[in-house]
């Protein structure tokens, strides 16, 4: 009942969202819990406004996204991201999104 106090409080500006969370479980019975950013496939889709990606990727795009969105994804995960920088962990999101079925338009922006 503790472990639902504390996670409540501290989740309760993300009400509704997908939040991955580490609980590590102490010998004495105590806890701690640290709340992560949203799958970025998650934040993929309410970018792009669709409710699934697409069965076929290579064949049937669903949606599509602007790098201003990526950039803004890629912001937002970089600390649970296996990137070093922007520039890196921009090009692992618009991976993603291609493997959802949704394009990135425009170009990628050099100067990051």
């Amino acid at each position: 009942m503790d472990f639902c106090k504390a996670f409540n409080a501290a989740t309760q500006d993300r009400a509704g969202k997908v939040l991955p969370v580490v609980i590590t479980v102490y010998s004495d019975k105590s806890f701690s819990f640290e709340v992560k950013q949203p799958p970025v496939a998650i934040s993929i889709l309410e970018a792009a406004k669709v409710q699934k990606g697409s069965g076929e990727p290579n064949r049937k795009k669903v949606a599509s996204i602007t790098w201003d969105q990526v950039k803004t994804i890629a912001e937002g995960k970089m600390p649970d991201l296996n990137a070093f920088t922007l520039s890196s962990a921009m090009k692992m999101v618009a991976g993603t999104a291609r493997s959802m079925g949704i394009t990135v338009t425009g170009t990628f922006p050099e100067n990051i």
